[in-house]
């Protein structure tokens, strides 16, 4: 028995929780954060290029086991640069599962308004880091699946149920 690896992708704000939750869901998978993977290892992290490094390694070698043992998995993070993408399609291969990459998009506007109401949430993003990372975030190349986080929960849910079948 294979599982699949799923990415949920893109800048802070954009609901990349919100459609990984929904993936967990459709996959009876197992969710590995970023934020919450980043935190466990550095408290009070700085954001180094090295810490980002090391928090994506960790994720990969969770990731790893799970998929090891037949299970799915969904990885929540920003994956802003194509080598993170690429490294978790490498492991997908390598442990024989699926992999879909969701590329979450939303409304600037709505990012923004939902990054600032953000209460008790793992992320530390705020808005300028949204505008950083949305400018520094590299184009997505391999074959993936846009959803568009900008309305409801219900209508981002039913684009990932498709996307996943």
């Amino acid at each position: 028995m294979t599982g699949v690896l799923a990415v949920a992708c893109g800048p802070p704000g954009v609901g990349k929780t919100t459609v990984a939750e929904a993936a967990v869901d459709s996959l009876d998978a197992e969710l590995l954060r970023t934020d919450v993977v980043r935190k466990e290892l550095f408290p009070e992290p700085t954001y180094t290029d090295e810490e980002i490094a090391r928090t994506y390694r960790e994720l990969f070698d969770r990731a790893g086991a799970l998929l090891a043992g037949g299970e799915s998995v969904v990885l929540d993070g920003t994956f802003r640069r194509r080598g993170q993408r690429a490294a978790a399609a490498r492991l997908a291969a390598e442990r024989g599962a699926s992999f879909r990459l969701l590329r979450v998009e939303c409304d600037p506007a709505v990012a923004r308004e939902r990054i600032r109401r953000r209460e008790g949430d793992a992320s530390d993003a705020d808005v300028a880091v949204y505008e950083q990372l949305r400018e520094e975030f590299e184009s997505v190349t391999c074959e993936h699946t846009v959803i568009d986080n900008s309305g409801s929960r219900a209508a981002s849910r039913r684009q990932v149920a498709a996307a996943l079948e």
